[in-house]
């Protein structure tokens, strides 16, 4: 007798959250992509990898202005 398939998306790996949030911030992601980043991606992954990308963001701002002011 056969076995159900499991039918469920493979789960996203931590590179693809990256991607997909990279791509979030830049606002320029599909739809379609979404969609389907939606059943696989992780929620926990994606506030984590967001909030760790947004210190980024701020750190790389306030060096770059640091950087500007001392010259």
């Amino acid at each position: 007798m056969n076995a159900p398939l499991d039918t469920r998306p493979a789960k996203a790996s931590i590179g693809q959250t990256i991607k997909a949030v990279a791509w979030s911030f830049l606002g320029i992601r599909r739809s379609s992509e979404f969609q389907a980043d939606v059943g696989r991606l992780n929620p926990l992954h994606i506030i984590l990898v967001g909030v760790v990308g947004a210190v980024i963001f701020i750190l790389s701002l306030i060096a770059l202005v640091n950087w500007v002011v001392a010259k």
